[in-house]
């Protein structure tokens, strides 16, 4: 892990890296929120999938980062992991 933090420490010095990483991050961090929360649930993508009335890997696309999902699929998602979708914007 100390590789990692320090690699990632390294190359956000770069402008154009830290700015992309800045515009990704909420992204990202709802992935990584719903990933934690289905394997905490005990859920593979197929039941989680099953759940929800979708495809397996339509639950990889959006878990992988190249699937953009609509408020619709998040809240279908959040209902098939018996949680609550909540959406905030705050002041910088």
């Amino acid at each position: 892990m100390k590789d990692y933090k320090s690699f990632k420490r390294q190359i956000l010095k770069d402008k154009v890296i830290r700015k992309s990483y800045k515009e990704l991050g909420p992204e990202f961090e709802i992935i990584v929120l719903l990933i934690k929360k289905r394997l905490i649930r005990g859920l593979s993508q197929a039941e989680l999938a099953k759940r929800i009335g979708t495809k397996q890997s339509a639950i990889s696309r959006f878990e992988s980062g190249t699937y953009n999902p609509t408020l619709d699929f998040l809240q279908k998602i959040a209902n098939g992991l018996d949680s609550e979708l909540k959406i905030s914007v705050t002041t910088k």
